[in-house]
């Protein structure tokens, strides 16, 4: 970056545009994307947005209307332990973009949006999205979705100190609307299958916010690598929990000892969930779905250990209301939403119910959203 005289923060075009990324919502496969599996995300119509102006000085400043607070920081010269939590996100974004070889000269953006922060439904990935839509365009720089979505994953491990896997940038930076997305979260492949319409998908938040360097997240992924290093012992093609079935996991469950044990066994029986999941969407099969979904929360709760009194009670009421067919938590857990599966004919009456019966237990009324398959972050043209 040069460090010459371009202190001018006006010296940039002074064209206001506009950029917004949507929410992710996993269907299936959680906590499988940095073990390297499968995962079944699709997007939805709440957004981060971001109006950005360029600058010359090579300065970025943003304001966060959701929390009421600005920053600022110089390009090339992060100091992120002095910055808020949400900041070091967008600075990531930038230094790994540089690294990309992408000219930044510095924004101004103002950072707004309907997507809840903390909720499960990947606030921080839109953001990253958002963030890094705005810089390439400034910039006059494209990058494809696997760089572009590696570049954010990047910016969320390097920079914010989230061990995090690539389905949540994968998918709003690559979704298409109405479909839900199949990601092989190692080599990148991915297929669509369409969303049935005789179904919705219920969100529902728990009112419980999670913060991921906070939570157990990391302690999971450490607990998964912990998993594979013991596994290559007796298994040289481990490279991670996917390259595991589970025979091989049952024959090694004295080496890995409990809490280990049942850590891999969700993942590995995560992967089983996600394919026979995406089989059953393009067969058209919602019991099946709904089953997938319900032993999904069962393995989160029980093997992974991410859920919370909250979720438990939520998953406990959304079970007993008519049309729905399957909940489980969604997000990194400790906390976030719960998707509830729902025969789109009953969807009026579960939102009422989930609103009054949810609402009496935490004493206020539940942020409840039905989901509108979306497509990718990009720029927009606001109305």
């Amino acid at each position: 970056m040069p460090n010459g005289s371009h202190n001018n923060e006006n010296a940039a075009s002074a064209v206001t545009r506009h950029f917004r990324a949507p929410g992710r919502i996993n269907i299936i496969g959680e906590h499988t994307d940095y073990n390297d599996g499968f995962v079944l995300p699709t997007n939805t119509a709440l957004y981060t947005t971001v109006s950005a102006v360029g600058r010359a000085d090579y300065c970025i400043s943003a304001t966060s209307e959701a929390l009421r607070d600005r920053g600022k920081f110089r390009l090339g010269n992060n100091k992120l332990s002095t910055m808020p939590q949400w900041l070091t996100y967008i600075a990531g974004v930038a230094a790994e973009l540089e690294k990309e070889g992408v000219p930044l000269t510095g924004a101004a953006l103002d950072i707004d949006g309907d997507l809840p922060i903390g909720g499960g439904l990947s606030s921080s990935a839109s953001l990253e999205l958002a963030t890094a839509r705005a810089f390439m365009a400034l910039a006059g720089v494209d990058l494809d979705i696997d760089t572009l979505a590696t570049v954010c994953q990047l910016a969320e491990i390097h920079h914010a100190g989230v061990n995090c896997g690539i389905m949540d940038q994968y998918s709003v930076a690559g979704g298409k609307p109405g479909a839900a997305m199949l990601l092989d979260c190692r080599s990148l492949e991915t297929k669509f299958v369409a969303l049935p319409d005789t179904l919705s998908m219920v969100v529902t938040d728990s009112g419980v916010k999670h913060q991921h360097p906070e939570s157990g997240y990391n302690d999971r992924a450490a607990e998964c690598m912990k998993a594979v290093s013991l596994l290559q012992q007796a298994n040289s093609g481990v490279r991670a929990l996917r390259d595991v079935n589970t025979d091989q996991l049952d024959a090694e469950k004295s080496r890995l000892g409990n809490v280990l044990y049942r850590r891999a066994r969700h993942v590995v029986s995560e992967n089983t969930r996600t394919l026979a999941a995406y089989s059953a969407l393009a067969e058209g099969d919602v019991i099946a779905l709904g089953a997938l979904v319900r032993a999904s929360h069962d393995s989160l709760r029980d093997d992974y250990d991410v859920s919370c009194k909250s979720i438990e009670m939520l998953i406990e009421l959304t079970a007993g209301c008519d049309g729905v067919i399957g909940s489980r938590m969604v997000g990194g857990g400790f906390g976030g939403c719960v998707l509830s599966i729902v025969e789109k004919k009953a969807t009026e009456s579960v939102v009422k119910r989930i609103r009054t019966d949810y609402g009496n237990i935490i004493g206020c009324e539940p942020w409840v959203h039905v989901v509108s398959a979306a497509g990718a972050a990009g720029e927009f043209e606001p109305e």
